[in-house]
């Protein structure tokens, strides 16, 4: 356990001088931060970015202006997101929990707390654990950390889980090595979650990844040759 958290911590460590500041999530607001969460599902993000864009060109990127939005042209707007039915349904069901909960705007949420505020994200129909966790840090600053294939497949590799590992556990797994309740933990979980999704982009990709000129690299196990 000790020695995972330690493979953990260096892997921040080497990923954060490699390839220095991330400065994410995008978003000018909370509130498009949480829309781009939800929009991301089953898409990448350059499709986001151009559903965000005519969003915000609509004037429907505040609470108030997405819900004096009829459906069809919430789809029409979103469209280039994919599933752009499905995501005008998820982002209605979204605009009334803020409204259940008596938020006028996504950042007053932030007065409860973390254990009290995620499973209620998590009932909302349309959030599972990736939208939740991004809302809960990107947009509201709080300590839960964003697990994602990336995640998965940069920790798999270095032998610190099963690819099969549950969300949670893997979750736990990091939060230990990277305590939420340190002065720190907001910045360093949404730093290294971006640390993550860019080596993997870059270098531990999906298939033929490039090991030896990560910079994580260094710190794989001696399994006799980089993975397939």
């Amino acid at each position: 356990m000790a020695r995972r958290a330690e493979t953990i911590r260096g892997l921040y460590g080497a990923l954060a001088g490699a390839l220095g500041p991330s400065r994410w999530w995008p978003g000018d607001t909370p509130f498009e931060v949480a829309v781009g969460a939800i929009l991301t599902q089953n898409t990448n993000w350059q499709n986001v970015e151009r559903a965000i864009a005519n969003l915000k060109a609509a004037g429907a990127l505040t609470v108030q202006g997405l819900a004096a939005l009829p459906a069809a042209k919430v789809e029409e707007l979103i469209r280039p997101a994919g599933y752009f039915r499905v995501k005008t349904r998820r982002l209605a069901d979204f605009l009334a929990f803020l409204e259940q909960e008596g938020a006028s705007a996504v950042e007053d949420l932030a007065v409860q707390d973390l254990d009290t505020l995620r499973p209620k994200l998590l009932a909302v129909r349309g959030i599972g654990p990736e939208t939740a966790d991004s809302i809960l840090l990107y947009a509201l600053g709080k300590p839960s950390f964003v697990v994602d294939a990336y995640t998965v497949r940069l920790f798999s590799r270095h032998g610190l889980i099963p690819e099969d590992t549950h969300y949670h556990e893997v979750q736990e797994i990091i939060q230990d090595a990277l305590p939420p309740d340190a002065a720190d933990a907001v910045a360093d979980y949404n730093e290294f979650h971006a640390l993550i999704v860019r080596t993997a982009k870059q270098w531990c990709r999906k298939t033929k990844p490039l090991c030896s000129l990560c910079p994580a690299g260094q710190l794989l196990p001696d399994t006799g040759g980089f993975p397939t």
